[in-house]
C-alpha cells in the first residue's frame, strides 16, 4: 500500500519529465490540484471561461466560482453598444469579460494571482519575455496612458499589455531600452 501511494505520487512528476504530449496541462495531474487547481490563462480561454461560455451572467458567475462578484456594464466600441461584465474579488477589478454573439470571447486579466500557463502574470517586466518589440508589439492607447500590446510567444490568443512611463508623442511606439523598464498591467485572453 505504501508503494502505491508512492506511485501516485511520483508518476505525476515523471510524465511531467518526459512527456513528448507538450499540450498536454501534466500539472494538473499533481495531487495537490486534485481538489481544486487555481485559474490561469491558457490558449482555451481563463479557468473555465472559453469561448464556449455564454455572456450571460449566471454562466460567467459559474465559470468563475465564488471567489469573484460581477458587475454588468455597456460601452460604446466602434460605434456599436457592447454588453461586459466585470469580475472583482473583494473590491478590487480582476478580469474584464466581453462577448460576440452572445459568447464570451475576450477576456481582460488585471489580477497578478492569475497567471498564464507558462508562469507570466501581472507585473511581469518587459525584459522578461522580449528582447525587442519589433515583429511582437504594436503601440496602444490604454486610458490615457501610453502603452504596447505584445502577442505571447508561440500563442494565438494570449497577449500582454505593457505599460509604463514615457514622455514621447501618441502613437509612437517607445525604445527598447524603454520597455525593458515597463511591466504586463493586463493579460489579454481573445478568441
Amino acid at each position: 500500500m505504501k508503494s502505491l501511494r508512492l506511485l501516485i505520487c511520483a508518476l505525476p512528476l515523471a510524465l511531467t519529465g518526459c512527456s513528448t504530449l507538450s499540450s498536454i496541462n501534466w500539472s494538473a495531474a499533481y495531487p495537490w490540484n486534485w481538489f481544486g487547481s487555481s485559474t490561469e490563462v491558457t490558449e482555451q480561454g481563463v479557468g473555465k471561461l472559453t469561448a464556449d461560455t455564454p455572456l450571460e451572467r449566471e454562466a460567467i458567475q459559474t465559470a468563475l466560482g465564488s471567489d469573484y462578484r460581477l458587475r454588468s456594464g455597456m460601452k460604446t466600441e466602434n460605434g456599436n453598444i457592447v454588453h461586459y461584465f466585470e469580475a472583482l474579488k473583494g473590491d478590487t477589478l480582476a478580469l474584464v469579460i466581453n462577448g460576440d454573439k452572445g459568447m464570451v470571447n475576450r477576456v481582460a486579466v488585471l489580477d497578478s494571482e492569475i497567471p498564464t500557463d507558462s508562469g507570466v502574470k501581472v507585473g511581469t517586466p518587459f525584459s522578461n519575455l522580449y528582447q525587442k518589440a519589433f515583429g511582437n508589439c504594436t503601440s496602444a492607447a490604454q486610458d490615457d496612458q501610453a502603452a504596447v500590446i505584445c502577442k505571447a510567444p508561440d500563442s494565438q490568443h494570449i497577449s500582454y499589455l505593457f505599460t509604463g512611463s514615457w514622455s514621447g508623442p501618441e502613437g509612437l511606439m517607445p525604445s527598447d531600452d524603454t520597455l525593458k523598464k515597463w511591466t504586463v498591467s493586463r493579460i489579454v485572453w481573445q478568441q
